[in-house]
C-alpha cells in the first residue's frame, strides 16, 4: 500500500493537459525553458509552476546553465511509472483484491 501515494504523484502531475504536452515535447530531448515557453500562451511564472510539479514528482530533471534552465525526462522514473501502471492493470497473485478475498465467500450462492 505504501507504494501508491508515491507512484501516483506522476499521474497527478500528468493530469494537466499542458504538463502532459510539456512531457511530450521533452520526449524529443532536452529543452530550454524558453523553448517550452514559446509553444504556450502562458507567463514565465506559470511555466515555472508546471515545471516545479513535474520535477517534484521526479518525471522531469532540470539543470541550470547560466540564466537558463534546461529540462529533460527522467528515464528511471518513467520506467518505474510504466511498471507501476502495468502492475496495477494486470492480474497477479499478490493483487490487492486477493488480500481480502474471503470477504465475499458465498456471494455467488444467491444467484
Amino acid at each position: 500500500m505504501e507504494k501508491y501515494p508515491e507512484r501516483t504523484k506522476i499521474f497527478k502531475a500528468l493530469g494537466d493537459p499542458k504538463r502532459a504536452m510539456i512531457v511530450d515535447m521533452l520526449s524529443c530531448g532536452e529543452l530550454c525553458a524558453c523553448m517550452i515557453l514559446e509553444k504556450f500562451e502562458m507567463s514565465q511564472s506559470t511555466l515555472s509552476h508546471h515545471m516545479k510539479l513535474l520535477c517534484e514528482c521526479g518525471l522531469v530533471k532540470g539543470r541550470e546553465e547560466g540564466k537558463w534552465t534546461y529540462y529533460s525526462l527522467n528515464a528511471d522514473i518513467i520506467n518505474k511509472a510504466k511498471r507501476f501502471l502495468d502492475d496495477i492493470t494486470t492480474d497477479k497473485d499478490n493483487c490487492i483484491c486477493k488480500e481480502t478475498a474471503d470477504c465475499c465467500k458465498g456471494c455467488g450462492e444467491n444467484e
